[in-house]
């Protein structure tokens, strides 16, 4: 039976460090604040919001919801962005994505100010973590898959790993930082030829395929540990994984589940963000 990573344990350790940081920054009377912009009422966004503006209140950090019509340009919202780079009591900004199609996002994404983008929109943020910075804002998902290995005091170093994901937003960064921390990465993805040797031959291996169950017990062994990113809803309409976390858990060392596995770390990850954008500014 494997070792079950939980993600609240993880995001609880990190919040206690935020806690300790807004304390000793509410001692030279800096507020920490997340500006969050949202367009239109989408009930995901809104929910999601929701559940930022908590954990925010449970650290100590301010919130400032800024909600504009989704028909707003991209003029309009780009002066938007300049409004909140300069003023001095935001510490961060959360634009929530995707944006509405007929909004340049190339714009909106060079126009937030890199030192106040917690949520890694900015091409400099990226950049940086391509050229082995991890000081900066990475991109929260695949920053929390690399807190779980950390927190459980699981080896990368030397260690093969497969991360079965290509995209800037999960895939790419995370691959990054496996490297900075010495493992042996291999990148694959949906068109990969016998993708199942390839993860049975490694010791850690990291899915975001966004297919629910996808993943069976041919693509794992007894000492594989198993990072589930991928969050979908199954043929019964419930929150799966892309492991197939009934029949695999029972087999593989260690495994996080989905959900309470990495995604409740992701938003203590853009909190963390909001401190360290507080610090610098």
């Amino acid at each position: 039976m494997a070792e079950i990573l939980k993600g609240n344990l993880v995001a609880n350790h990190i919040k206690e460090k935020i806690r300790a940081d807004v304390e000793e920054l509410s001692k030279i009377n800096k507020v920490p604040t997340l500006a969050i912009v949202r367009l239109g009422n989408n009930p995901g966004d809104i929910s999601y919001e929701k559940s930022i503006i908590k954990n925010c209140d449970s650290v100590g950090i301010k919130t400032k919801v800024i909600e504009k019509d989704e028909k707003i340009s991209t003029e309009e919202l780009s002066n938007l962005m300049e409004e909140l780079n300069e003023d001095d009591n935001i510490s961060g900004i959360l634009v929530f994505r995707p944006l509405p199609k007929h909004i340049d996002e190339e714009v909106i994404r060079n126009k937030i100010s890199p030192k106040k983008d917690v949520d890694c929109m900015h091409p400099l943020n990226l950049e940086r973590i391509f050229e082995g910075d991890m000081s900066g804002f990475a991109p929260c998902t695949p920053k929390a898959a690399m807190e779980v290995l950390k927190y459980y005091n699981i080896p990368i170093e030397g260690k093969k790993v497969v991360v079965v994901n290509r995209s800037m937003v999960v895939g790419k960064p995370l691959t990054m930082m496996l490297l900075k921390e010495n493992a042996t990465v291999t990148v694959c993805h949906s068109k990969t030829r016998d993708l199942h040797k390839l993860t049975n031959d490694a010791d850690i291996v990291v899915v975001a395929l966004g297919k629910a169950k996808y993943f069976d017990e041919k693509y794992f062994n007894e000492n594989s540990v198993v990072i589930d990113v991928g969050v979908s809803l199954d043929q019964n309409g419930k929150i799966s994984g892309d492991v197939d976390y009934e029949r695999v858990h029972t087999m593989v060392s260690k495994i996080t589940p989905v959900p309470g596995g990495v995604g409740s770390v992701t938003t203590s990850i853009l909190l963390s963000h909001v401190i360290i954008a507080c610090k610098n500014n």
